[in-house]
């Protein structure tokens, strides 16, 4: 590696820093994306979000507050720090899933930031009758390993220590053989449900070519990979799209 490579690699680990992430909520909370509020928008249509690697329900508590303002019931995906094998978390969201189906009386949204959006992708796959559209925040569906900044090394490393026996965690079947094989095959089977993925060529994380999913509506966003989440043009974008999946389209227009 040059020393043009390392100042790149410099540049990216210093734009990906949570702080420098937060310093973009003014932004959000300033822009009429946030501060335009109409609780009819939703008309209690449900959303699960799922947190991305490593960072767990708080990383979405300002999208689950924009989404309940709009008359939506959003609802956490409870998988902690979303660090475990990928089979034990599908399942765990699918029946997340399943719960808040019950409890709103119809299919839901399925929110998910990096490999969240992937988990997300995998259960819409999996039970599309429970799922009404598919948001995808960053999340680099066409090769999970692809993500740069050293995510691999750790989720490697997160495979060792499942080998010496802690639990909960990935393990190397995540990586190759018939659990990696079979999720690589679902995350880029066609859906049957509406999908929107947003991507950014700033991520310095999930390169954005690997977030084009071909069977989404691909939107381009100016944001960083940690500060998707709170980018003002994700949620000018997502307003209208999940006031068409509730269907208040109209709402939304007036």
């Amino acid at each position: 590696m040059d020393i043009s490579e390392l100042g790149q690699l410099a540049r990216c680990y210093a734009r990906e820093q949570v702080v420098v992430a937060m310093l973009g909520m003014p932004a959000l909370l300033g822009h009429p994306a946030w501060r335009t509020v109409n609780p009819d928008l939703g008309g209690g249509q449900g959303v699960l979000l799922v947190p991305g690697f490593g960072a767990g329900d708080r990383s979405l508590s300002l999208t689950r507050r924009w989404l309940g303002a709009r008359g939506f019931v959003p609802a956490p995906a409870r998988i902690g720090l979303n660090l475990g094998c990928t089979s034990t978390l599908v399942d765990q969201v699918e029946r997340r899933v399943e719960e808040h189906v019950r409890t709103t009386g119809g299919k839901v949204v399925l929110l998910g930031q990096s490999r969240g959006g992937a988990l997300a992708r995998l259960v819409a796959v999996r039970r599309p009758e429970l799922v009404r559209g598919l948001v995808m925040l960053g999340s680099p569906v066409l090769d999970l390993l692809g993500a740069k900044l050293g995510v691999i090394t750790v989720a490697r490393l997160l495979a060792r220590l499942t080998e010496l026996g802690v639990k909960g965690l990935l393990d190397n079947d995540c990586f190759r053989g018939d659990c990696y094989t079979l999720h690589s095959d679902a995350l880029r089977a066609p859906l049957e449900v509406p999908a929107v993925a947003f991507y950014s060529r700033n991520d310095g994380i999930a390169p954005w070519r690997l977030c084009m999913d071909p069977y989404a509506r691909c939107v381009e966003v100016r944001s960083t990979h940690m500060g998707m989440g709170l980018d003002p043009e994700v949620y000018a974008a997502l307003g209208p799209v999940l006031a068409d999946w509730a269907g208040n389209a109209a709402v939304h227009a007036a």
